[in-house]
């Protein structure tokens, strides 16, 4: 979108990799976490918030493997006001082109009485010394007023104007639980413009308890805010953050209301939405603005008419803004690997040699099963694609199961000693591949949830499985797609005890930040 002299930018802070990761049942690995990072840089966020690293010694070194491989964004370590915190989130964030550290502590009265056990003068002390040390050791460092939007405004202006002078350059106002009304937000960032000084940037940060968190933040901007934090698909504790898609979609489609401009690349917003999706387990459900299946689909024939005559009746932004084809990509068994190659750089995808090989062997295997592959399919077979040690693959599988029967399931497997067969039975057909591969690997994770949704349209549609796993203290996530419900869910499954034995997966005990 060009920039005019009316609009004001604003800065996009995501934090999909902190606190959207804290939402329950999300494990995200290193190899992970550095995918979507890669993805949210090529989107053109300005701030990438990579994590907590006091959190545990893996959040540590998945915050320093994304400052040292992301280029583009500020890349931003979460810190408590204390030594310990900010000393971790230094250490994490050293090797950025472009480090920050954010630092925080609760400002509201029954946080600082009943959490913090402090005066209000104690906190201000303990910011400000906060703010010194991070800024020691960089130049941008970020405060935040935990719980701000239910904190006195007069003692809300005092903290962060001190802040400022210890050197803070982005004042951060959390709505931390989703209490705020549009209004309230809209005043109390007018009212902190006026009190503090001009050269510190305002920021929201809103959750959606109440439903409210993208108009939270768009009232924030119209009060003088000019960085908002959000996350991928709204993600995040309880009701989740303020949906990134969603706040940069508004700006971008009502700019003559709202006067506002982002650097957001909005063809790549689909695609992040996907990968997130993907990689934690947290479906997107249909009617979501933006990214849902629905979001540009018409079944009214009132609507249908009026779409078939003119897009703009019903669609007031098109879906290839954001990254959404209208047209079909239609590959088939005859399509060599050139085209193939061809329709993934097509799609937005640069992979290397070594990745191409395999996925375009799956992709002629789908194609002999389907006849046509779609451009959806396509995306299925790319981010289904594994970034785990292939210590187990699936080369076979057959299944014998009907009415009065129990389900039995043949799985063959290769292994590191060469190919291994074994015969399981189960409740159901998925659950004796799931008994089958145990035998074959010795490796039986507890399943915590299962999901199953259809990727392409018609009877052929490809579907993707998606599992969460526990492994003693460890949570672990896997997907597969296939034509086959089953065969997707054993190359989950595979997934799943690959990561096993690899060693990946995050701890079930580590510490949250909540801001």
């Amino acid at each position: 979108m060009t920039q005019t002299p009316q609009q004001a930018r604003i800065r996009i802070f995501d934090t999909t990799l902190r606190d959207g990761e804290q939402s329950p049942g999300v494990a995200l690995n290193h190899g992970q976490k550095l995918e979507i990072a890669h993805q949210l840089a090529r989107l053109g966020v300005d701030v990438i918030e990579a994590g907590f690293p006091i959190a545990s010694p893996g959040d540590l070194e998945g915050v320093s493997r994304i400052a040292r491989e992301v280029r583009g964004p500020v890349i931003a370590g979460l810190a408590r006001a204390g030594r310990a915190d900010i000393e971790a989130a230094a250490r994490a964030v050293e090797a950025a082109d472009k480090p920050r550290i954010h630092t925080f502590i609760a400002t509201s009265p029954i946080h600082m009485a009943r959490k913090l056990n402090l005066e209000p003068d104690a906190v201000v002390e303990r910011a400000v010394e906060a703010v010194r040390l991070a800024r020691s050791f960089v130049d941008d460092v970020e405060f935040s007023a935990e719980d701000a939007t239910r904190s006195d405004w007069a003692f809300l202006a005092r903290i962060f104007r001190a802040a400022a002078e210890a050197g803070a350059t982005t004042l951060n106002v959390p709505d931390t639980v989703g209490y705020t009304t549009p209004a309230e937000m809209r005043a109390l960032f007018a009212h902190l413009k006026a009190e503090l000084p001009e050269h510190v940037i305002l920021s929201a940060h809103c959750h959606d308890d109440l439903g409210l968190a993208v108009a939270n933040s768009i009232a924030a901007a119209e009060g003088g805010a000019r960085q908002i934090e959000c996350t991928v698909n709204g993600i995040g504790e309880r009701a989740g953050n303020a949906s990134l898609e969603e706040i940069v979609m508004a700006f971008h489609t009502r700019g003559d209301v709202y006067g506002f401009q982002t650097g957001i690349r909005t063809r790549e917003l689909y695609r992040a939405s996907r990968l997130v999706s993907r990689l934690s387990g947290m479906p997107v459900q249909p009617n979501k603005a933006i990214v849902g299946d629905n979001a540009f689909a018409h079944e009214s024939g009132i609507h249908q008419d009026g779409v078939l005559k003119a897009r703009e009746t019903y669609e007031i932004m098109q879906a290839e803004l954001v990254g959404r084809e209208a047209a079909v990509l239609v590959m088939g068994k005859h399509s060599g690997r050139a085209a193939f190659r061809k329709a993934l750089t097509d799609l937005g995808y640069a992979l290397e040699e070594d990745r191409v090989g395999p996925l375009f062997a799956r992709f002629k295997d789908l194609a002999d099963r389907k006849g046509q592959v779609s451009a959806d399919d396509l995306r299925a077979l790319v981010d289904s694609r594994s970034d785990v040690p292939q210590t187990f693959a699936l080369e076979g599988f057959q299944i014998t199961s009907g009415m009065n029967m129990t389900p039995v399931a043949f799985v063959r497997l290769k292994t590191p000693d060469g190919s291994a067969e074994a015969t399981a039975h189960g409740d159901g057909p998925v659950e004796a591949a799931f008994q089958a591969i145990g035998r074959l690997t010795g490796i039986s994770p507890v399943l915590e949830s299962y999901r199953i949704q259809a990727v392409t349209g018609g009877g052929d549609a490809v579907g993707e499985v998606s599992i969460g796993a526990r492994y003693g203290e460890i949570s672990l996530h896997g997907t597969g797609v296939a034509t086959d419900v089953v065969e997707a869910s054993a190359r989950a499954w595979l997934r799943i005890v690959n990561q096993v034995v690899a060693g990946m997966g995050k701890s079930r005990q580590v510490t949250q930040a909540s801001v």
